[in-house]
């Protein structure tokens, strides 16, 4: 019996500022309120609140029987407490149905696993804290910053106590094989990994409005219908995506809420068909094969690995010195300057900083909020400096 597992990824960074040489040592707040206010507002409106109240309808409408989960950040929920009360209690309300799963991840949407083994434990127990103080759940599932994922850290998640991890469905590791079963690292006993499968999931989330795409327009009943094609050759087609999806990259004029009202009803009209959440997909099938990823993939761009976010200049240097402090702002005891670091690991900051001029340049210039990746590692370098300032006179004070 074959399943739908939707799984949508929920996070708003804290952007910096326009932090200029200038500001060093006479500014140390980083983050522009304002803007990220604003987006905040803006997403809300466009996707978080329409999108919530019609998963909510399809819970209703279909009894039970539609199932979602979600991985919001916990520098996202942070702002929902924050800004948008209104976005929180709505992601409580499909808490309380039953009928949605919450996955586990980094706090504050870090590289951590890469650089720091124990900045990575903190964070996913302090994202494990926040969804049992807002949703009153303990996540069995985890996926990694971005569906980073290798057979290493499949281990290292097993070892925490995961039932399951959430990755990206890469074709040169798949080696002619499907997606939609479940599979594992060779190095694991117990934890199943969950692949992607990037066709059909960004048919939905990149292609959905694009007139010049060959199956334009894509229709409920005619995607229910790729999924139905799976039956006999497959047990779970997880559609992995940004939630952003809904209202903001699809906007409503696509008529991508109607194409999402329509969709699970024609899914259940083939009989085998169910939804599951991703606890229950693991729960409900075997493994059927090992994925061995050697390398770190990921879900973003055409490479599926961590360019995105690494391999220039700009974007070694600054993660590294953003690291290497660790052990000195742990040692301070402050919280304020904990959180602030903690702040300055985000994964969004070095994503700016991609220097890619290929056909995936254009996905980083829509989400950066600078005018170029230099811009993005000017204002970061200057917001290091400061704190890097603030955190010596911290310590000289200390030791007096």
């Amino acid at each position: 019996m074959p399943s739908i597992c939707f799984y949508f990824q929920v996070h708003q960074p804290y952007r910096l500022k326009e932090y200029t040489f200038f500001d060093i040592g006479n500014n140390h707040h980083y983050y522009d309120d304002e803007k990220n206010r604003q987006v905040l507002d803006k997403v809300s409106e466009r996707c978080y609140l329409p999108t919530n109240k019609l998963m909510l309808d399809l819970i209703k409408k279909h009894k039970g029987e539609f199932k979602i989960s979600y991985a919001i950040s916990g520098v996202a929920l942070e702002q929902f407490e924050t800004w948008r009360p209104d976005v929180l209690q709505s992601f409580k309300d499909l808490a309380a149905t039953g009928c949605v799963e919450f996955i586990s991840e980094t706090y504050y949407h870090s590289l951590a696993y890469i650089f720091s083994k124990d900045e990575f434990v903190k964070q996913v127990e302090k994202h494990k804290a926040l969804l049992k103080k807002h949703f009153n759940y303990t996540p069995k599932v985890f996926r990694n910053t971005e569906l980073q994922y290798n057979n290493e850290l499949a281990k290292f998640i097993e070892d925490l106590g995961y039932e399951g991890i959430i990755c990206e469905g890469v074709d040169r590791l798949l080696k002619g094989r499907t997606p939609n079963y479940l599979y594992k690292a060779p190095n694991v006993t117990k934890i199943k990994s969950l692949l992607k499968n990037y066709q059909l999931s960004d048919d939905i989330a990149f292609r959905f409005s694009n007139r010049g795409w060959e199956s334009w327009p894509l229709t409920a009943d005619k995607f229910a219908s790729w999924c139905h094609a799976v039956a006999g050759h497959g047990e779970t087609i997880n559609l992995f995506m940004d939630y952003e999806t809904f209202g903001e990259h699809q906007w409503a004029e696509t008529g991508i809420f109607d194409f999402m009202w329509h969709m699970p009803e024609y899914i259940l009209k083939h009989k085998d068909f169910t939804f599951k959440t991703p606890s229950e997909t693991v729960a409900a099938y075997p493994v059927r094969d090992e994925y061995d990823a050697h390398d770190l993939t990921s879900w973003a761009d055409m490479e599926r690995d961590l360019s995105a976010w690494l391999g220039n200049p700009m974007q070694d240097e600054s993660i590294a010195k953003i690291y290497s402090i660790e052990k000195r702002v742990y040692a301070t005891a402050d919280k304020a300057i904990i959180d602030t670091w903690q702040k300055m690991l985000t994964s969004d900051h070095f994503y700016y900083m991609c220097t890619k001029f290929w056909s995936d340049g254009d996905v980083h210039k829509y989400f950066s909020p600078y005018e170029s990746p230099y811009d993005a590692y000017i204002y970061f370098m200057n917001s290091y400096s400061d704190f890097l300032m603030e955190l010596d006179k911290f310590e000289a004070k200390k030791t007096k």
